[in-house]
């Protein structure tokens, strides 16, 4: 069966070549639940196994889904404390792939990537697992951006005003219909900018199905996906695992996001605290960001729907987003800056 996004002989004529061990012949599998750059597991005959990333197939927005840089990004944090995998080689040879291609390696471990991998854990594994990613977070927003060489990846200027018009922008050109509230939100979020006190690195799709965990261990081995990373308002990260942590007694909640909600997994407010805990950071702002994550959660999944749309190569094994899930994470937006105060 042909593996889509790859041409499967010439991609594995440059492994081979590459001096990482690898024994022909090589196989290839799509894997993961991520709808935007394209993931696939390498095995080769002798047991070995390989990572692999490209963008998503079709047409993609100028900015969006770039491996090129993800590859820089990985590379600079390779040997750092912020647990990520070794970076083996990018190509962007035509012979081999229409689109860039990253090799990285495999790291073992478990991906919590909905409720069926969730319900194989104990409650005591699930809390332990849920604590770590605060502290891994941590360890990401502690980086010195000028000793790993990563201090001009992106503008200093203030964060939040930056995600407001890219994310605006993003909506505008992926939109599949009108959805008043998003653009309601946007002019909330921008009357409530909160002042931004420092500059960190920030992953920007930060949640469980982001990092492969060891359950026994507690204790995160990779966080993977850092197409979105960019230098920003470190609260910014915690807002986007809020906004991918549903529990027990929300509403407006669906989708492939519910493990959380599984008895032993953390409250949202206990992995607040716990970022808290590690880092000494205030974090009474971080009700904002919460809901800027949800923004955005919303304008990434209509994107989503509309690059399935535009072919459906790009669907998931699980499926993808649909409209009426979208204006779910539009609810939640709009309930959760109620909650908070925003208006």
């Amino acid at each position: 069966m042909t593996v889509v996004g790859l041409n499967e002989d010439a991609v594995a004529a440059w492994i081979n070549g590459l001096g990482v061990g690898a024994i022909a012949p090589l196989t290839f599998e799509r894997i993961g639940n991520g709808q935007s750059n394209l993931t696939y597991s390498v095995s080769d005959s002798g047991g070995g196994r390989w990572v692999l990333r490209r963008p998503p197939l079709g047409h993609i927005l100028s900015s969006a889904h770039d491996v090129v840089r993800e590859h820089k990004i990985l590379s600079a944090l390779q040997g750092s404390s912020v647990p990520v995998p070794k970076i083996l080689a990018l190509t962007e040879d035509p012979d081999v792939t229409d689109a860039p291609l990253v090799l990285m390696s495999f790291v073992d471990g478990v991906v919590i990537d909905g409720v069926p991998t969730a319900e194989k854990l104990t409650p005591e594994q699930r809390g332990a697992v849920g604590l770590a990613l605060p502290k891994a977070l941590a360890h990401i927003h502690a980086v010195d951006l000028e000793d790993v060489g990563l201090a001009d990846l992106a503008s200093r200027k203030p964060f939040a005003a930056r995600q407001l018009k890219r994310w605006s922008t993003q909506w505008a050109q992926s939109k599949t219909r009108d959805v008043p509230d998003v653009d309601r939100l946007a002019d909330v979020l921008q009357r409530n900018i909160p002042e931004q006190h420092e500059v960190s690195l920030v992953h920007g799709d930060f949640h469980l199905n982001n990092v492969i965990v060891a359950p026994d261990e507690g204790e995160v081995r990779a966080v993977v996906d850092w197409e979105l990373c960019t230098l920003g308002d470190p609260l910014a990260d915690i807002g986007a695992l809020l906004a991918y942590w549903p529990q027990q007694g929300d509403e407006h909640v669906a989708g492939p996001f519910m493990a959380s909600t599984l008895e032993g997994f953390p409250s949202r407010a206990d992995l607040v605290e716990a970022y808290a805990h590690e880092t000494g950071r205030e974090i009474s702002d971080v009700g904002y960001w919460h809901v800027l994550a949800l923004w955005k959660l919303s304008i990434i999944a209509e994107g989503v729907l509309r690059r399935i749309l535009d072919d459906p190569r790009n669907e998931a094994e699980h499926g993808g987003p649909t409209a009426k899930l979208v204006d779910g994470i539009i609810a939640r937006a709009v309930s959760t800056a109620e909650a908070e105060g925003l208006s």
